[in-house]
């Protein structure tokens, strides 16, 4: 008696589920967002934004951050943070506050703007104590928060 399935189907079969096993269950919406180890803020960082934010709800979303996987100096680490939020008079992106995990200081800086400068982009360096996640949240003239983050990995300790 023939077997109907033969090793190469069974194979390939098996593969193919693999791979939508794997795609159902993580999909691009659940994926994390940022690589690194644990996306999510320790308890100090979230007493820091306590203080800072109260209680209002922190979203993902809005909020831009190109900065290095690996930054070769830690003392001077670019950042370019751009909005998709509107800029107009009644709602605009009003600041962006920049928070680093395992730095003195976990809140780095803040920065302010108005409607009138047409677009919500920031483009800095930052010194950093160790790897760790750089957290940027975007607070709009109505305020709601938005935010994003990346782990950045340092080579060379830039706070003393």
């Amino acid at each position: 008696m023939r077997n109907p399935l033969s090793r190469r189907t069974f194979l390939k079969s098996s593969a193919l589920a693999v791979a939508a096993l794997a795609a159902s269950s993580t999909g691009a919406a659940a994926a994390p967002l940022f690589a690194g180890p644990g996306n999510e803020p320790d308890d100090d960082v979230k007493k820091v934004l306590r203080e800072k934010f109260g209680t209002r709800v922190i979203r993902e979303g809005h909020v831009t951050l190109d900065v290095p996987d690996v930054a070769p100096d830690s003392r001077e680490v670019p950042l370019l943070i751009e909005s998709d939020l509107p800029m107009t008079a009644d709602n605009f992106v009003k600041g962006f506050h920049i928070v680093v995990d395992h730095n003195p200081d976990i809140y780095l800086a803040g920065f302010n703007f108005t409607a009138a400068i047409g677009a919500a982009t920031l483009d800095t360096r930052i010194k950093m104590r160790r790897s760790s996640h750089v957290r940027v949240i975007a607070e709009t003239s109505k305020g709601e928060l938005w935010t994003t983050s990346r782990f950045v990995y340092t080579s060379l300790n830039g706070c003393v």
